[in-house]
């Protein structure tokens, strides 16, 4: 009973919330710009009485409290991410972005949303015995603020036992937490290939080094490594995203050079290392078959978000109490996207979820020009992150 109460008290602030989350949506913040809503967050954790800690990754903020009891030593870390993307909203709401280029197509003005909202009722309670460090991420678009903030010594400064992330899911009914317990989100990785041929006149493709037909062969060759060198059981993408070559106006003219850009997607590191491999020998072949120059650049940019299987479950046993076995997907597939959340999640252990907030049917999916966070999931979210923090550090019995 004690933990449906715990959604029952944020219930009763809902309206508050859902206020926070419009205006934050209303003013959307690109990566390592989240000035006003870094200064939302610090401004609402000082008035809740936590230590605020501002400027970790240039523009991250974190909240450190103690529970009613600080005598076990431990520290759970709640992480929301604040940053915006650069899209022309589509949104016909009263709250749709004044900020012409920017919006929150990704829901992250809901996660720090849901997190204050946590923050907010883990203040007035205090109901855990050690330290609750709340963490709002700047720059989760790709630019790595986890990075960032890892960087400025965050987990030095505030030592974290465990953390816990979460991110709206469109594909998952509204107020269903899915977890996995290994792989939730790929590793993102980019790749460059320039080929230099030998350009000329289309009438007389004999004298040239066509960089197109290079292109066209290295393209497909590439496609071969998922299904032809990649182990069934594992999961990997390999995806070239665009391709420039030539002008459009000269139909008659073969160019010199030809650039394609993608992306390549794995859970497994050795996976990975095998596509990167295989790649590269794909490359130099066709470089030594055609006699043409080809550069292979390869950046890996975010690791594989990979949950701690105890904590995972952990994150289930506390959806479970919370709302049900029926709300509770435990062995959630994984996702080919990417989350930066990874990268503490290589220093500490933890787990990230899934909240699920519906409207995939209806085309309200991440990174759409008309995309809105469901306020109606903001106590659910919320309550995880309490619970996560209260059963994690138990005050003793009478305390």
């Amino acid at each position: 009973m004690y933990a449906k109460s715990v959604f029952e008290s944020i219930s009763s602030f809902h309206d508050e919330l859902t206020a926070i989350r419009q205006d934050i949506h209303a003013h959307p913040e690109l990566g390592f710009q989240e000035q006003r809503t870094s200064t939302i967050v610090a401004n609402a954790l000082t008035a809740l009485g936590y230590q605020v800690h501002r400027n970790i990754g240039k523009t991250g903020v974190v909240g450190v409290l103690e529970g009613r009891r600080n005598t076990s030593g431990r520290s759970i870390g709640l992480r929301a991410d604040m940053d915006a993307l650069p899209i022309v909203e589509q949104g016909e709401a009263e709250y749709a972005s004044r900020h012409h280029g920017v919006m929150h197509a990704c829901g992250h003005d809901g996660h720090t949303t849901v997190l204050l909202g946590a923050a907010r009722y883990l203040a007035e309670t205090r109901n855990f015995d050690g330290k609750a460090v709340l963490i709002f991420q700047p720059a989760e678009e790709g630019l790595g603020g986890a990075q960032a903030m890892l960087d400025d010594g965050l987990f030095d400064r505030f030592p974290c036992d465990a953390i816990y992330g979460l991110h709206n899911w469109p594909g998952l009914p509204a107020g269903v937490i899915g977890v996995n317990p290994g792989p939730m989100m790929a590793a993102a990785d980019h790749f460059e290939i320039h080929i230099e041929g030998r350009g000329g006149h289309g009438a007389h493709a004999y004298q040239t080094n066509d960089p197109i037909v290079i292109a066209a062969q290295l393209i497909t060759a590439l496609q071969t490594i998922v299904s032809r060198n990649v182990p069934a059981p594992e999961s990997a993408v390999v995806t070239v995203a665009a391709v420039h070559a030539g002008n459009l106006q000269a139909m008659n003219v073969i160019p010199r050079d030809a650039r394609m850009v993608g992306t390549v997607r794995t859970f497994n590191p050795v996976v990975q290392e095998q596509v990167i491999q295989r790649m590269r020998e794909i490359v130099d072949g066709m470089a030594a078959v055609f006699k043409a120059g080809i550069t292979f650049n390869y950046h890996k940019l975010f690791p594989a978000t990979i949950n701690t299987p105890e904590h995972a479950q952990f994150v289930a046993e506390v959806a479970t109490e919370l709302f049900g076995a029926d709300k509770v997907i435990p062995n959630l597939t994984p996702s080919m996207g990417s989350e930066d959340f990874s990268f503490m999640l290589q220093h500490r252990p933890g787990a990230y979820f899934r909240l699920g907030q519906g409207g995939a049917e209806t085309g309200r999916v991440l990174h759409s020009a008309t995309f809105d966070f469901n306020d109606a999931v903001i106590p659910v979210g919320s309550a995880m992150f309490v619970r996560l923090v209260e059963r994690s550090m138990p005050l003793a019995s009478g305390s």
